[in-house]
């Protein structure tokens, strides 16, 4: 699977977990494309995403989860309306949906998926980064550092 942030040209590769997370990887390979605006995590560290409508006939559910995803992980979370706060989901656009899908990549080191509101946050890793993570991370810093407004970050389907 590719993964991109359009406006800043740039592109990883990521390798799916299948054997690992196979409900989920099912469930977003079948679904691709997706993308959407990037956003850069407040409170998990070194966390790219974008926010999608839920797209899975079934949930996947969780499987090989973690509250602590180290750099290259690509994680699947699904969120139900009454979990985010209204005023995010006004900032974001979503407040009219049922539900999200935050697909997430990670750059860096050091994260920790608790929220303040919420308490712990645990996220499928459904796929890792195997090309192109430190162009990525780079470009992920520059969407914490600069803002990322215009930003898009959007998975694909590779097929080589």
């Amino acid at each position: 699977m590719s993964i991109t942030l359009e406006k800043r040209g740039v592109e990883c590769v990521a390798e799916l977990y299948d054997k690992d997370a196979p409900r989920t990887c099912e469930a977003v390979w079948n679904a691709l494309p997706q993308g959407g605006e990037a956003y850069h995590a407040k409170y998990a560290r070194n966390e790219v995403y974008t926010m999608v409508p839920r797209f899975a006939e079934e949930e996947p559910g969780q499987e090989n989860p973690t509250v602590t995803p180290i750099p290259g992980d690509v994680v699947y979370f699904s969120f139900n309306g009454g979990m985010l706060d209204r005023r995010f989901k006004e900032e974001k656009g979503i407040d009219g949906l049922p539900g999200v899908i935050d697909l997430a990549i990670f750059y860096g080191r050091n994260n920790l998926l608790l929220n303040g509101d919420v308490g712990w946050v645990p996220g499928n890793v459904f796929a890792g980064i195997v090309e192109g993570l430190d162009r990525m991370a780079e470009a992920c810093n520059d969407v914490w550092r600069s803002g990322g407004a215009g930003e898009r970050l959007v998975y694909r389907r590779l097929e080589r």
